[in-house]
């Protein structure tokens, strides 16, 4: 009989990999990435690179709604968030 491993646990991302996607997705915009993950231990999905926060300025925003610019972000992101990103708190701003 053969023993079934768990599931492997996400690995979540680094503060330093959410800030190259944005980057490359918001050319010469102001971006402030915060890991957030060790306030929320304890928590069914906590882990190392887990939580974030973002606060991105771009002129790519001008005229969006604030559901069509997290929608960027969100794309900007897709890679990390499948990796194991469990929560995303987004702030986006025009210049």
């Amino acid at each position: 009989m053969h023993g079934h491993a768990p599931p492997a646990r996400p690995q979540g991302a680094s503060s330093a990999e959410v800030q190259a996607a944005l980057a490359s997705a918001f050319a010469g915009a102001d971006i402030t990435v915060t890991d957030d993950s060790a306030s929320h231990a304890g928590h069914a999905a906590a882990g190392e690179g887990t939580h974030f926060s973002v606060r991105i300025v771009s002129p790519r925003f001008a005229g969006l709604s604030r559901v069509a610019s997290h929608r960027l972000v969100y794309d900007a992101l897709r890679p990390l968030i499948e990796r194991g990103i469990h929560a995303l708190v987004i702030d986006t701003a025009t210049p």
